[in-house]
């Protein structure tokens, strides 16, 4: 029996946020492998298996997801958001480069997903009108040398920032450090977007600026954009102007 493997985003929260295609692919999985919460957005079917694990064991994941589909299982990885944004898709082909030979022959597929960075921008408006970029702030598989090096970029070149894994209980202090190191780069009126279970019913936003930003704010269910120069409120909404110049 040939097995596939292919890994989904059920987006963040809403079950009318998932797609169609990562729908088709839960329903004709005989496995279902993932964070035991995201896999709790599946409802259960009998006739499938489901391989729940830690937030913090991505690679024992994947290479359990490619030895089930090497054994003719057909595989459904299931990630929040998108799968490709900090997500298990990197994880998984991580564990093909590194794993056994036969797992590069599989017929591996990535279905797109509703990222949170979508979600929190779709709740105040459009952010992300202009140009835009992602960081992670958790330093758990890079140091944080290497994540501010890449804010101090970001900043000077002016991008709205959207910040996932902005806090937890093991980095409380690490949002403080970047609004610190932004306001070096940035107008202290720079709009500041703490959205937190952006694309669920519990959804909540707190609008703030660069120089008033509370860290204390933001948890592991949040999603923080910072704005560039030119991202302006306009009544409850926020948004940034995709033309060149047009300054707040």
């Amino acid at each position: 029996m040939t097995g596939s493997l292919v890994v989904v985003g059920t987006g963040p929260g809403k079950a009318e946020l998932m797609t169609p295609a990562t729908k088709a692919a839960i329903a004709g999985a005989t496995d279902l492998v993932g964070y035991g919460p995201y896999l709790d957005r599946v409802p259960v079917c009998p006739s499938q298996q489901r391989h729940a694990s830690d937030n913090r064991v991505e690679l024992e994941r994947a290479r359990l997801a490619l030895s089930l589909a090497a054994a003719g299982r057909r595989v459904v990885v299931v990630s929040g958001g998108d799968p490709g944004v900090f997500a298990m898709a990197a994880a998984v082909f991580e564990a093909v480069e590194n794993g056994e030979p036969e797992w590069r022959a599989l017929d591996i597929r990535i279905e797109p997903g509703v990222t949170a960075m979508l979600a929190a921008a779709a709740e105040v408006g459009a952010p992300l009108g202009g140009d835009f970029c992602a960081i992670s702030l958790s330093d758990n598989l890079k140091s944080w040398a290497t994540v501010e090096r890449r804010l101090k970029a970001a900043a000077e070149a002016d991008f709205v920032i959207a910040f996932y894994n902005p806090a937890s209980k093991a980095r409380p202090h690490q949002l403080g450090r970047a609004f610190d190191l932004l306001r070096a780069c940035k107008g202290l009126e720079t709009p500041v977007l703490f959205v937190r279970a952006a694309g669920s019913a519990d959804a909540r936003v707190v609008v703030a600026t660069l120089g008033s930003a509370d860290p204390a704010i933001a948890d592991m269910r949040t999603l923080v954009i910072v704005g560039a120069s030119t991202t302006r409120q306009v009544g409850r909404w926020v948004y940034t102007p995709r033309r060149e110049g047009e300054r707040a």
